[in-house]
């Protein structure tokens, strides 16, 4: 069965017990919210986690900057739709031996010469490129962002929240979420070689 970013909207408005839209052009409060949060949401929720249905894997060639031995000399840049990549390894997989490396906007260096094999965290826009889990998720988490400014009801942002909660629950346990790949500044930049402080 298709589905729509439409469909989905109407699902966030669900959890809040508003009636559903027509459109999300539609000029009403509902429609023009959702539409405001609609992308933002998708590529935050797609970035905060692994999700198994979002993680693509590309070759890509390195130029050598030239920067010295012992560094990360190694240029390779990111394919146009990643959000984030995932942590480098010597064979691109993701039980592999891993790698030093750092990115830099687009680009990621390490010092390994290439070509390499990158995985990364798609930006997936079609909700039928998606698991059904990450959409519960999103749904749930566009119902976070419209439920104060839509129905001024604090108790609604709660209801929000469970749900979230419920969905998130539920994509990690039906391994939805590649384990070890949720985000977490600490473990990303030791993964990737930089330091914590």
């Amino acid at each position: 069965m298709a589905i729509t970013p439409l469909d989905i909207a109407n699902m966030a408005l669900g959890v809040l017990d508003e009636a559903p839209i027509d459109s999300l052009d539609q000029d009403v409060k509902a429609a023009r919210l959702l539409n405001l949060h609609f992308d933002l949401a998708r590529e935050a929720e797609l970035t905060k986690h692994a999700w198994v249905f979002a993680i693509l894997a590309a070759a890509v060639a390195g130029s050598d900057t030239g920067s010295g031995a012992g560094t990360l000399n190694f240029a390779y840049e990111l394919p146009v739709d990643c959000l984030r990549p995932l942590p480098l390894t010597h064979n691109g997989e993701p039980d592999g031996v891993p790698i030093s490396w750092r990115q830099e906007a687009g680009l990621i260096y390490c010092d390994q010469s290439g070509p390499r094999l990158i995985r990364y965290i798609a930006n997936l826009t079609d909700p039928n490129d998606w698991d059904a889990m990450f959409t519960e998720v999103l749904v749930a988490a566009l119902a976070i962002k419209i439920a104060h400014p839509l129905t001024h009801k604090a108790g609604m942002i709660d209801i929000a929240r469970g749900a979230y909660d419920r969905a998130l629950d539920a994509a990690f346990l039906s391994n939805a979420i590649q384990r070890g790949g949720r985000f977490s500044t600490t473990s990303w930049a030791i993964q990737r070689g930089g330091f914590v402080r």
